[in-house]
Parts: structure tokens; sequence; C-alpha cells
């Protein structure tokens, strides 16, 4: 039998809100999953990617990482972990870091034996450059098998990479696919396999309402899969439906009814009412002793267009708009690096560059030397003024 936390999406670095506070929560809270592994005696941690949020951590970031990691190595426990696609870079990757230092092993299609279970990785790959996979792995010597991989797979989600194509094409038959990126843990067995995600350890987005947690994966005769919860900071939801005359007094007052204390204070208002100014509202959130509070006013969009967007989680609104306008599969790769919420402001101009320069290599027909050279200076052109608008998103 082999027991092993599977975690992922940790975000460390990431300054939520602009917060100092936050990007601690973000540490804590990964901090914590490493007690509980140790406490628990379990044969490794798996990590599924996006450990960082920016593929450019900061120094303190990275000393966080090497403390958090450190009681791992001391206690035996293996800390097996892939590429995400914040954390990804052109060149080395932060895990190899990691590995050079004892505290990692970055999962590849070798494997690594842990107990009677072998662990394979397969990192982040572009949309653009998945049909070149081939899904071959090391025959493992194991009785179990399992992969450790970061992407939106179906049947959950968002999804752009088929599952069934991941494990039908395979060598290997998989007693469970282990997923990060989608931030909500979420389970279904496909092929005989169960494949599942995680969730992230903390709230990445006002979106993420339900509590942050793990997952514990035990392979013995197959796979089993159970959850257990992570401490994290308290978010307040405030779903206001305004009527009347109801306004800035009336919002002020929900806030003082509720224990803000310490806590990030989302609140949303809709309905008819009065006007509400958000700045004051703000305020006093953090007179009351919140950490942070944001307004998301829905009836100020709802009033000038047809479009649902929550600004305190304008992610998914562009996300669901962009899914509705049919674009090319190129299209869908830049707006991802540009707009997606989880990318980090740092990585955007050099995702955008990648997903061009990919473009271009992969184009049919291709010009002449000279006329490559040219086009290629366009797109960089372009890359540089999407990026820039990219770090206003």
């Amino acid at each position: 039998m082999t027991r092993v936390i599977h975690t992922g999406d940790t975000h460390l670095g990431y300054r939520q809100y602009h917060s100092p506070v936050r990007r601690q929560d973000f540490a804590d809270a990964f901090r914590s999953v490493v007690a509980d592994a140790v406490e628990d005696g379990v044969d490794a941690v798996v990590h599924a990617g996006d450990l960082y949020h920016d593929r450019q951590p900061g120094l303190p970031d990275l000393l966080d990482t090497i403390d958090i990691l450190t009681p791992l190595r001391e206690h035996d426990i293996p800390f097996l972990a892939v590429v995400g696609n914040h954390e990804s870079t052109r060149q080395g990757q932060w895990l190899d870091l990691f590995e050079t230092l004892g505290l990692a092993t970055r999962l590849d299609a070798e494997g690594t034996a842990v107990g009677d279970t072998t662990f394979y990785g397969l990192d982040y790959v572009p949309e653009s450059k998945r049909d070149q996979l081939d899904y071959e792995f090391a025959v493992p010597d194991t009785e179990h098998a399992a992969l450790v991989s970061h992407g939106l797979f179906t049947p959950f989600p968002h999804a752009n990479w088929e599952t069934e194509t991941v494990l039908g094409e395979s060598n290997v038959d998989f007693d469970a696919f282990l997923l990060g990126d989608n931030h909500a843990p979420d389970r279904a067995e496909v092929l005989d396999t169960w494949v599942t995600y995680c969730g992230s350890t903390e709230r990445a987005s006002a979106s993420e309402r339900d509590p942050r947690g793990y997952n514990i994966v035990t392979f013995d005769g197959g796979a089993s899969i159970t959850r257990r919860g992570v401490d994290t900071r308290d978010f307040v939801f405030l779903d206001l439906d305004l009527k009347g005359d109801e306004g800035t007094a009336y919002v002020r007052d929900r806030v003082r009814e509720a224990d803000v204390e310490n806590a990030v204070v989302v609140v949303t208002i809709e309905g008819e009412g009065g006007q509400v100014t958000p700045a004051d509202v703000e305020s006093f959130g953090e007179e009351r002793g919140a950490l942070v509070t944001r307004v998301n006013d829905r009836r100020e969009v709802e009033d000038e267009a047809d479009i649902d967007v929550s600004f305190a989680d304008p992610d998914e609104a562009v996300r669901e708009r962009v899914r509705d306008l049919g674009l090319s599969e190129t299209a869908r790769d830049i707006d991802e690096a540009v707009r997606e919420s989880k990318l980090a402001d740092a990585n955007v101009r050099d995702a955008v560059k990648d997903r061009v320069q990919e473009a271009i290599a992969d184009a049919p027909d291709p010009a002449s030397d000279d006329e490559d050279g040219e086009r290629e200076r366009k797109a960089a052109d372009e890359t540089d003024g999407q990026a820039a608008m990219g770090e206003f998103q």
C-alpha cells in the first residue's frame, strides 16, 4: 500500500489584493500541508503544478519554499512535482533547483517509484504543442502507477485537453491521474482510471468560495481518494439585493453586522436600490478590522450592457465571453496568456512571445527567410503591445 498527499496550485508569492499579508497566507497554507504530511507519515507529497504564482519568484518566496520543504527531507518523505503554467520558464525550472538541493523530485516519463506505486509526470504543455505528444512512459516495475499533470482536462469545466487521449494513447495503465490547474477539487472515472483535481490550498480569486484542501490518495488494489481541509483565512461573502433607496448606508450596516475581523470581505451588489460608493464601503470594512474589503456592484455593468461581469472576479466572466467568440487556437492561446487570471503580470510578456513564436514556427507554407524575419519582427512588435495591455487586465 502507498499513501500520498496530492496537492497543487499553492501559488507561493501571490500578493493577492496587493497585500503582503495575503502573500504570507499562501505560504502558511502550503506549510500546513507539509506539516500534515509529516504528522501522518505519508509515503510522499505529490504536487500537481503552480508551486509559484510567478515564473520569477522573489528571493523571500524561494527561501520560504526551502524552509517549507526541509521537514519533508528530514523525515524521508519525497516531494514529487510537475511544472505548471505559472512557474514554467523557457530554460531551467525552479523545480530543478530544489531537486539539486535534495528537496524535490521532478516527475517525468521515466517514473519515480514510491512503495508499490510509480509516479510519472507530464508538465503543463501549451495547447498548440499537444499534438506532438506521444504519451510514452517507461514500463513500471510496481503494482500501481499514477500520472501527475497540470492543465484543464475533460470532463471538468473549461477543459481544453482530452483525458481520453492521454489515457487511451498511453502505454501504461494508470490507477489515478492526479491533476492541478482547476482550483476546485473534483473527480471522475475515465477509462477505468480515477481522474482528480486536488484544488488550490488558498483562495486565489473571489469565485473560490468552497473551503480549501487537498487529496489523500491510497493505492491498494486500486486507488481511493479522500479529502482533507486546510485552515485558511476567512473570506466573508455578502451578497446583497438592494431595493428602494437602499444604498451605501445599507451596505455599511450589513458589513457592520458581519464578523469581518481579519477577513477578506467581498460585497456583491445586485437589484435596484440607491447609489453605493465602493471606496466608502471598503474603507468602512477596514475600520471594522477586515484585512481587505472589495465591492462588486454588478448593477453598473448590467445598466450599460447585457454582459454579466463580476469585478470581484472579472476573469471568469471574460473567459466565458471569450469562449463564445469562436477564436482560432492561436488566438485562444494568446488570449490565455494575456487575460488568464492565474498568469502573473510579470509573466505576460514572455508567455505571449512564446505563443506567437510557436504559431510562427507551426504555420504552413512558410515564407522566404527574409519574409520570415520581417514577419517575426512584426509579431514581436504586436506581442509587446498585447503584453502591455495584459498588464492592465
